[in-house]
């Protein structure tokens, strides 16, 4: 063998041990997925997401949705890698055997979510939904929240009449007055509130204990585990910072969704946007949501929350 075959194979040999190495830990670009509100805007205003991926250089790129559902849609197809949501989209999600792992969460005090009725409405308690029409959104938070409400009501999915509409639609019926009450989160709970003078006759914290959740796709978790640890990180100190600069936060989140600023700072003043790691605690309360949606007939079959929870070692 001559000393070029030699030279030859060792570069072949060396191209073929470093290349899938190579191509696992570094994506081009991390696409994120948010909702309306938040303190995304206040993020993206201050670039520390962008900060911390530019030496490795992979840039972000953030894509917006109206609510949980079609985002969750968009990790299991591959379109988005990471994102956040309530406690429902997870869940059918799963039960639809979509590919996404909960990496993190944010463990709510139950202010940001409530069923509201008009200032004038004769509904005073959860009971009196019963035969009334009710707004939520089809697979969301609101839609947790509904089903946990008329559990403690002591009535039943069928005691009223389910009008699932996306926000923007049950917004224009409830000032219409084509529903009843509606199930639903900040900031058009806030603007409800203080547009229609919206009256709560439940709060997330009245009813169950709330969570909410950053997704990610199962691939990605698979193959960038460091880079996930590295956005929870991300995410964690920005949510720390949040919780001290609620007045950043409302500004930035009005400025860049055009909704008042007067409805945003009661969004914001009620918020609490610690990211953490998933704990039993957590786990247990998904759970719970899970079994309410399987005896309801919501959900196709049982799911296991734990089996698609990524451990997440803040730290290590």
């Amino acid at each position: 063998m001559t000393r070029r075959h030699i030279i030859a194979g060792a570069l072949l040999l060396a191209s073929a041990a470093g290349s899938p190495a190579h191509a696992e830990d570094k994506p081009a670009e991390i696409r994120i997925g948010t909702q309306k509100g938040g303190f995304f805007p206040a993020v993206r205003q201050r670039h520390t997401v962008e900060n911390a991926f530019k030496p490795l250089g992979i840039e972000i790129k953030w894509i917006d949705f109206q609510f949980g559902p079609p985002l969750l849609e968009a990790i299991n197809v591959g379109s988005v890698d990471f994102g956040f949501v309530g406690d429902s989209p997870p869940i059918f999600a799963q039960a639809g055997g979509a590919r996404i792992r909960y990496v993190a969460a944010v463990k709510s005090d139950g202010n940001t979510q409530a069923i509201v009725v008009p200032k004038d409405s004769a509904i005073k308690t959860l009971a009196d939904l019963k035969g009334k029409r009710v707004a939520f959104g089809k697979g969301s938070s609101a839609h947790n929240l509904l089903v946990a409400a008329l559990e403690k009501a002591g009535l039943s999915w069928s005691d009223i009449t389910p009008a699932p509409l996306a926000p923007a639609d049950a917004t224009a019926a409830f000032i219409k007055g084509s529903v009843d009450a509606w199930s639903i989160w900040d900031p058009y709970l806030a603007l409800a509130e203080l547009k229609e003078s919206a009256r709560v006759i439940a709060f997330d914290k009245d009813v169950h204990k709330p969570n909410a959740f950053y997704i990610a796709g199962s691939d990605f978790v698979d193959k960038y585990p460091s880079l996930l640890a590295k956005l929870n990180a991300a995410f964690a100190a920005e949510g720390g910072w949040a919780n001290g600069h609620h007045e950043e936060v409302a500004k930035a989140q009005a400025e860049a969704t055009g909704v008042d600023i007067k409805a945003v700072r009661r969004f914001v003043d009620r918020s609490n946007f610690s990211v953490v790691p998933i704990d039993a605690e957590v786990i247990r309360s998904q759970q719970a949501v899970a079994d309410r949606f399987v005896r309801l007939g919501l959900i196709p079959k049982p799911v296991n929350v734990s089996d698609i929870v990524w451990k997440w070692n803040p730290g290590s």
